[in-house]
């Protein structure tokens, strides 16, 4: 498979190993605006592409592989405020994206285990909730995409205002979420610390290879319960079209 990348930093390069050890072929390395001049007949190319750039960029870059019929997968957060026009355009023009606030396996069980948690949580009103997320300083959104989506898979039971959420900034931490029910008497916590990039770039590689051949909006929770998963992840029943999805 031939991958472009879009954006080429940290979470860039190791994508790049990642893919390489499966035997895929990485043909073009977009870093700034200014490679695309020069690197555009290399992205054309590309079965697919995965973007790890910036909130300021990644809107641009997915409307250019839409424009060049390149499925993408995208994993910059910051965005949200477009996503309605975004996915209105994919899916009325054809084309593929995958997009997650967070690539890793584990983190995925995670939002699942938190919805459980706040179905539970409630019948107690006596308990407060409270988010808290730590990243590498060069996280430039706050809070994080990831945290967003713990916010939102927590609203349709337990009331959540955006003021409860820390954000931390810090050396070196690869992500670390949080999230802590407290009354009076005691306090109930689950968290989630991821331990390098590399559970990222696995996940944002398994997701390139299982988007090749489809049309329309994806995510995580597509991937994750489609029968016949191509790259080893946990796998469960056939999944219903997703209502962001246009068939093919």
């Amino acid at each position: 498979m031939n991958i472009a990348l879009l954006g080429y930093g940290k979470m860039g390069k190791t994508i790049e190993k990642m893919a390489l050890q499966k035997g895929h072929t990485i043909v073009a390395k977009i870093d700034y605006d200014d490679d695309w001049k020069h690197l555009k007949n290399e992205v054309k190319q590309a079965d697919v592409a995965i973007e790890f750039s910036t909130p300021q960029t990644v809107v641009k870059n997915m409307f250019r592989c839409f424009d060049l019929n390149i499925p993408i997968v995208v994993g910059t957060t910051g965005w949200n405020e477009q996503k309605e026009g975004v996915f209105s355009y994919c899916k009325h023009h054809q084309k593929a994206l995958f997009h997650a606030s967070n690539f890793s396996i584990g983190m995925n069980l995670f939002f699942e285990l938190n919805k459980h948690l706040a179905q539970m949580m409630k019948n107690f009103p006596d308990y407060n909730v409270h988010i808290e997320e730590t990243h590498h300083l060069q996280k430039l959104d706050k809070p994080s995409g990831t945290a967003i989506s713990l916010v939102e898979d927590l609203l349709p039971h337990y009331p959540l205002e955006i003021s409860n959420i820390t954000s931390i900034r810090e050396d070196e931490v690869f992500g670390i979420h949080k999230i802590r029910y407290e009354s009076a008497e005691d306090t109930i916590e689950i968290k989630h610390e991821a331990k390098s990039r590399e559970g990222f770039a696995k996940g944002a590689v398994c997701a390139a290879e299982w988007l090749i051949g489809k049309i329309g909006v994806f995510t995580m929770s597509d991937m994750l319960n489609c029968k016949g998963n191509p790259c080893g992840c946990p796998i469960g029943a056939v999944i219903k079209p997703a209502s962001t999805r246009t068939k093919k």
